[in-house]
């Protein structure tokens, strides 16, 4: 069971992240990252984001990309929730595959 207090970092983790990519990924023309979804443990001490890229096919480079800058990231939230937040979760980025999964259910249930 999430607290209230997980439920509102989570949004505002998850909607910052979301300016963050966004800012990033206007550098790389055709790629799109999307945070689905920001889930904070009890003690506020980890954040697991789940991205998901588009188009689906340059996903594994784009993680590995992200992976690789985990900790400007973090250094670039903590800088946007400076004075919402004391300490910044340590980030940990997951791909949300859920909209490939979904696509092809529709494809089969075509057939």
């Amino acid at each position: 069971m999430e607290s209230t207090r997980q439920a509102k970092i989570s949004r505002l983790l998850q909607k910052e992240l979301s300016e963050i990519f966004r800012q990033q990924t206007a550098k790389t023309h055709g790629v799109i990252v999307s945070v689905s979804a920001v889930r904070v443990s009890p003690d506020l001490s980890i954040a697991r984001a789940y991205l998901s890229v588009f188009p689906s096919d340059k996903a594994q480079e784009i993680m590995e990309s992200i992976n690789a800058s985990a900790k400007t990231v973090r250094y670039e939230l903590a800088q946007k929730v400076r004075f919402q937040l004391r300490k910044v979760p340590e980030l940990q980025f997951y791909l949300d595959d859920s909209l490939d999964y979904i696509a092809n259910i529709d494809s089969l249930l075509e057939k």
